[in-house]
Formats: C-alpha cells, sequence, structure tokens
C-alpha cells in the first residue's frame, strides 16, 4: 500500500472516531467538565483518547438501573409495613427535614428511629465487630466489598463465613471484579463447596463488560437477620489492620447499627445481589419485623450510576447550604465537581467554620496531585485544609452543626459522587455528630495545616503538575 493511500486511512479512520463525540453529548451526565475532557481526549489524542473514552466514559448504567426498578417492585412493598412504627415526619427533624426529604426522594427511603449507632476510627476494633455480627447470624448473613484480599486478615473471615454455612446459616458473598480482581478460584472454592453463595457484581475485564470498566461497586456491607449492619471506610485485607512500609498506619471510619435502618442495607443488598445474579431476596425472613435497639434517628443513603441524580454531591451541596456554624469534611482522596468546591467556598465566606482533613499521603499520586490543585481558592475563601501525616488516612465523613451527620464509602471525589456504587449513614442526632467532631480533633494533632500564604508560594513545577492531573478530575 502507498504511503498516500496508508496516510489516508489513518486519517479517515481518526475521523471516524469522532463518532464518539456526539455519544458523549448525549451521555446522561450533568457534568459538563467531563464531556468536554473527554471531547478534547478524543480529538487530541488519535486513538488513544477514543480507547479511553470507550473504557472508561460510561457515567450511567443503564441495565442496572433496569433491574434495579424491577427490583424494587418487588422489595419496596414489603418495607412500609415493617418500618411505619418507626417512620419519623420531616416536621420533627427540624431544621434537618429538607435534607432528609432531598434523600429520600432520591433513594425512596425515609429517617428511621430506634437504632443503635456505633462510630468506630479503630479498624481492629472494627474487625473484631465484623466477627461478631456474622458470628450472631442464625439465619442468614449478608457481605458486599469492594476489596477483599486473599491474605491472612481475608481467610480469617472467609473461614468464619465457611463455618457458618456449615451451621446451615444461608450466606451470600458479593465482591467488586476490579476492586477484588486478585480473589483466586482457589481462594473462593471452598466457600463454593461449604454452600456460601458467591457472585461478583461486575466482571472485571471480561470483554463483554469493558464498556462498563470504569463503573465500579464500592460499596461494604454486612448485613444479618439480626438486624446489624456494618458500613465504612474499611475493607478487608492486611493494609487495614497492621501498619505497612507502603501505607503505614491506617486510619478509617466504620459505623455498626443495630435496629430498624438495617432493614434498609437488605433492601440495598438485596437490588445488588438481583442484579448480579438474577435472584429475588423477596421472602418473609429476609426482611424481619424491626425492633427497637435505640433511639438514635438514621437513614440509609445508597447512590451509583443507575440512579439519574448524583445524591451524595446534592446532599453534601444541601448541607452546606443549611450550615450555620461550623462543617467537618474527611475524605482520602479530593477531587470535587465544581458545585461542591464552591459550596465550601460560599459556606466559608458566610463565616461557617469549614474544615476539611485529607490523607497526606496518597494511595493514588494522580488523585493527590490533582486534589490539591483545588486548595488555593479554598484556603482564600477561608476553608481550614489539614493533611494527615500520621499514615493513610481512608475516613469519609461529614458533619454539621453538630446536629447531622454522614459516614459511608463515599470520597468527596467525583469518582464516588458519580461513577461508583456507594452507601452511607445519613444521622439527625446530636451524639454522633459528636463523636465525629472529637475524631476530628485527634486527628489534628497528626495533621498539618495548610496556610494560604505558604501554599500559595509553592513552585511552578509543582503547580504544574497538579494542573496537569486535574485535567483527568472527571474520572480519576
Amino acid at each position: 500500500m502507498p504511503h498516500s493511500t496508508l496516510w489516508i486511512s489513518i486519517f479517515v479512520a481518526y475521523l471516524l472516531t469522532w463518532g464518539l463525540i456526539p455519544w458523549v453529548l448525549l451521555k446522561p451526565t450533568v457534568h459538563s467538565s467531563a464531556a468536554i475532557a473527554w471531547i478534547m481526549a478524543i480529538i487530541f489524542l488519535p486513538f488513544i483518547g477514543p480507547l479511553a473514552c470507550v473504557l472508561f466514559g460510561s457515567t450511567r448504567w443503564e441495565r442496572h438501573s433496569e433491574r434495579k426498578r424491577f427490583s424494587s417492585a418487588h422489595i419496596d412493598h414489603r418495607m412500609p409495613e415493617r418500618t411505619v412504627d418507626f417512620k419519623i415526619p420531616d416536621t420533627q427533624l427540624h431544621p434537618w427535614g429538607s435534607i432528609a426529604r432531598l434523600t429520600q426522594k432520591s433513594t425512596g427511603m425515609q429517617v428511621l428511629d430506634g437504632n443503635a449507632i456505633e462510630l468506630s476510627a479503630n479498624t481492629n476494633t472494627t474487625f473484631q465487630r465484623m466477627k461478631e455480627i456474622i458470628e450472631s447470624a442464625e439465619h442468614w448473613v449478608h457481605l458486599e466489598f469492594y476489596i477483599w484480599r486473599n491474605d491472612e486478615t481475608g481467610t480469617k473471615l472467609r473461614d468464619l463465613l465457611i463455618a457458618k454455612a456449615k451451621q446451615g446459616v444461608r450466606v451470600r458473598f458479593l465482591y467488586d471484579g476490579f476492586g477484588s480482581m486478585l480473589l483466586s478460584r482457589e481462594f473462593l472454592r471452598p466457600m463454593r463447596r461449604a454452600g456460601v453463595q458467591i457472585a461478583s457484581f461486575t466482571p472485571g475485564f471480561e470483554f463483554w463488560h469493558i464498556m462498563t470498566l470504569n463503573l465500579r461497586n464500592h460499596r461494604k456491607i454486612i448485613v444479618t437477620d439480626q438486624q446489624e449492619a456494618y458500613t465504612g471506610g474499611m475493607n478487608i485485607g492486611h493494609e487495614y489492620l497492621h501498619p505497612t512500609k507502603h501505607y503505614g498506619h491506617w486510619r478509617d471510619t466504620q459505623l455498626v447499627l443495630r435496629g430498624p435502618a438495617a432493614t434498609q442495607f437488605q433492601q440495598v443488598f438485596a437490588q445488588d445481589w438481583f442484579y448480579a445474579t438474577g435472584e429475588q431476596l423477596v421472602e418473609e425472613t429476609f426482611y424481619p419485623m424491626p425492633e427497637r435497639r435505640g433511639s438514635s434517628r438514621a437513614q440509609v443513603v445508597a447512590d451509583g450510576p443507575d440512579s439519574d441524580v448524583d445524591t451524595f454531591l446534592e446532599l453534601a451541596v444541601a448541607a452546606l447550604g443549611q450550615a450555620k456554624r461550623h462543617v467537618d469534611m474527611t475524605t482520602p482522596f479530593f477531587v470535587p465537581p465544581d458545585g461542591l468546591a464552591i459550596s465550601m467556598a460560599a459556606a466559608a465566606r458566610r463565616g461557617v467554620r469549614v474544615r476539611l482533613m485529607i490523607a497526606g499521603r496518597g494511595n493514588f499520586a494522580w488523585t493527590y496531585h490533582a486534589g490539591r490543585s483545588f486548595y488555593g481558592p479554598l484556603l482564600d475563601a477561608g476553608v481550614e485544609i489539614y493533611e494527615y501525616e500520621k499514615g493513610l488516612f481512608h475516613a469519609k465523613t461529614m458533619t454539621v452543626d453538630g446536629q447531622w451527620s454522614l459516614v459511608g464509602t463515599a470520597n468527596w471525589d467525583c469518582r464516588s459522587l458519580s461513577l461508583n456504587f456507594e452507601v452511607a449513614v445519613s444521622m439527625y442526632d446530636d451524639e454522633p455528630a459528636e463523636q465525629l467532631r472529637q475524631h476530628f480533633e485527634r486527628d489534628i494533632q497528626d495533621a498539618t495545616r495548610l496556610m494560604p500564604q505558604q501554599w500559595h508560594e509553592r513552585s511552578n513545577v509543582t503547580r504544574l503538575k497538579e494542573q496537569f492531573y486535574r485535567l483527568f478530575a472527571p474520572v480519576l
């Protein structure tokens, strides 16, 4: 083939890749910056940009959305009759009734009274509680995790699940195919032999699912028939319990909930399980009548690319807008959508004390440097930014005015707020907010506060590196 013909063929192929641009523009995403980034990649990174767009450009999961609606139709009708005695009217949640309504409109889940909530910043204590929750199960236990290592820690919990299955307890284990890609058949085989039902939420790198490679199930859930549930930042692996050379000490925040709201965790798991397996968990035994275990008012918040709205983003923006005195936010990765960063700055300018705790060392350099590019305007607005230095900071929380708080699996970044399946608990009481404030105060002792003047004096090379990584912020 003559060189001229070859180059013409390459150029025509390049122009054909522009056919992805309408696909990007028509995707149901609310973030125009992400669309612009993908269009620029398609045009200025021939072939590489379009390939990346196909692999990582999907922001909504239409198939899961259809299954979710079908699953919800079979599950949700069981909920009202079981939780009616524990529902809290919005009028009794002043001044947070609007936050509760926003969440309910997005997720369908209401605020429920009668819960006992345990918060922990100690991963070893949390791991022990995980084992206790599993051991207490009499009829069924359901687990859903993003990362499950086949190391000593993962093996201990695996063997406990095997023991429960041999006792006749129905055990279901759902993992993310990308986050837990290293789980081997050999590791899972003893579980299957014991009767544990196992499913992968996303198949990882399988060819037929390549278009959804960018969408991951980042949820961490344990829920049992004893109306106990776990969620938080901690996955299952050695690094979460023991200091390592790479991560050092692991600082995370977890939550154990007992009471009526545990049924909402089961609702989330059932929908995800149905997507992964086609099995409908609609038996009466999976939705026991709730019992009062405490006095906390809680609401499970589930969000993901199967939703028409970015619930966590809307929730954070609304809470920042309602704040009167102070806001504390924690996250390992801070690569926020514009709306979140603007809301934080606006709250600070109104006189609200806004504090942000971030990992001083990241396990992903690109998110760490991209996140730092957002600091300048926030510092100028009066936001207090702290970088945790003792080890790897992995907590994902928010508290407002000592009255409302949120703990879960979602980072304050574009990926968690738009691309991942996430879950959290929204709490409408002073006690959990005060506990989280105490956690924050302790963390400050192991953190460095960034000052505006020093920040603006960093080198141009550093700024250039941060701005370069920021170009990829919508998909990090």
